[in-house]
């Protein structure tokens, strides 16, 4: 084989941008995963004492989440979450949104984890579904766009109904006490269920099924478009390598392979 043919039958080292294309889904799963999961340290940071970088991790995302602590989890204190009156009693008795979500924590009641739960069931499950959905990824088709649609719209709901509800004062509006789900279930459940944020709340277990439902969508209809993409550029570039491959030996027929 030429010089020239051998030159070109071994392929140059990808550059870095070759390289994330190639390895895109690894990418994902680093940069996302540390995006996802950096907010679970900011208690951790605070409770170890490091409120530097306790505090620069709460200042970060609360450009992309609201952090009210009583839709929050709490770490390393007496609850998982705390009520709106309890919040109250330990910082200040307000339903000012913007002075609420200042409120990080305590050594007592604990520190906030830096998503709210809604964050945390969308957020983090569209990198577990991506995990779950990376075997199957041969096998799983792309969701329609009218599916995918119907996936986000129990999000969309919830979330514009909590907002619409928070326009009248934080802890006032009808998404607080929930008394028409209570009449639609002639108060079927406990007062705890139907009323509050709190772990097992009608409030708590929407924004959980919704975000994971938003979550589920995203990655059934993403995904596979780019793993096929992606099979689909792999296979034009070998193709491609190969013509140019045959069209030099065809202008060397003396080369030997």
């Amino acid at each position: 084989m030429s010089a020239i043919t051998t030159s070109l039958s071994q392929k140059p080292r990808p550059s870095v941008f070759e390289w994330i294309s190639h390895h895109w889904f690894e990418t994902f799963l680093i940069v996302y995963g540390l995006w996802v999961w950096l907010p679970f340290l900011a208690p951790v940071f605070m409770n170890f004492g490091w409120e530097g970088a306790g505090k620069a991790v709460y200042f970060i995302y609360s450009f992309f989440c609201h952090q009210l602590p009583e839709r929050s989890l709490f770490f390393f204190g007496e609850k998982s979450m705390y009520s709106l009156r309890e919040i109250q009693a330990v910082w200040q008795d307000t339903v000012n949104p913007m002075i609420l979500r200042q409120f990080i924590g305590n050594e007592v009641i604990g520190w906030k984890v830096a998503w709210s739960d809604r964050m945390i069931s969308f957020y983090m499950s569209v990198w577990l579904f991506a995990v779950r959905w990376w075997p199957l990824r041969r096998k799983v088709k792309p969701l329609s766009w009218w599916a995918f649609a119907l996936f986000l719209l129990p999000m969309i709901i919830d979330g514009s109904t909590h907002g619409v509800s928070d326009l009248v004062g934080i802890g006032q509006g009808f998404r607080d006490t929930n008394q028409w789900l209570a009449l639609l279930t002639n108060n079927a459940f406990s007062a705890s269920f139907y009323a509050g944020d709190a772990l097992g709340s009608f409030n708590s277990i929407m924004r959980l099924i919704t975000g994971l439902l938003a979550g589920l969508g995203i990655v059934w209809l993403v995904f596979p478009y780019i793993f096929q993409t992606q099979a689909l550029n792999q296979e034009l570039d070998k193709y491609n390598y190969g013509k140019v491959l045959e069209q030099i030996k065809s202008k060397n027929p003396h080369s030997s392979g």
